[in-house]
């Protein structure tokens, strides 16, 4: 068993664009796995190259429920701007949880809402686009874990080869 699992649920996607920036998200944080409802995606998939290569390192996978695709041991947390709902800011994420995410143009159907171990939005004046608010929530996620990796050999390792830039210390003045 993964100690850590961090999976995204994506409720009926219409855009591979979005699906695609949430796979880069999920590769940069390294979440688990991306499932997802509906046909839209899959529709529109096929008209798209942009989402060809994202699924090479995790599992993207069409599901006809989210819930029923996870193990039973992972908290649920729905993320939308809902009423009620907790600010990710004072969110503590559990080790193992699946994190839902609406449609672009709709919300989380309020059933799976109702099974929701937690319900939380990120706070900001209007609305992010899907792909966003999975980075925001996985930046998150990572930024309050106890296993974050940092230093110039993480720089090294995920920078483009082009980029040398370093920061200037005071000893080099």
């Amino acid at each position: 068993m993964i100690s850590n699992l961090a999976i995204i649920g994506l409720i009926n996607p219409k855009s591979p664009e979005n699906v695609g920036a949430v796979m880069r998200a999920v590769g940069c944080y390294q979440a688990n796995e991306v499932l997802y409802t509906g046909t839209r995606y899959d529709r529109a998939a096929k008209f798209s190259t942009d989402t060809k290569s994202v699924s090479q390192h995790t599992p993207l996978k069409g599901v006809s429920s989210i819930l029923n695709s996870v193990p039973e041991d992972v908290s649920i947390v729905c993320v939308e701007l809902a009423l009620g709902a907790t600010p990710l800011p004072q969110f503590e994420h559990p080790k193992r949880a699946v994190y839902i995410f609406g449609p672009e143009d709709g919300s989380i159907p309020q059933e799976i809402a109702d099974k929701a171990d937690h319900v939380v939005y990120v706070p900001t004046v209007g609305c992010m686009n899907l792909a966003a608010s999975v980075n925001v929530l996985l930046y998150d996620r990572l930024a309050k874990s106890d296993a974050i990796v940092t230093g110039d050999e993480l720089i090294r390792s995920s920078r483009d080869n082009r980029n040398k830039l370093r920061v200037k210390s005071p000893a080099m003045e």
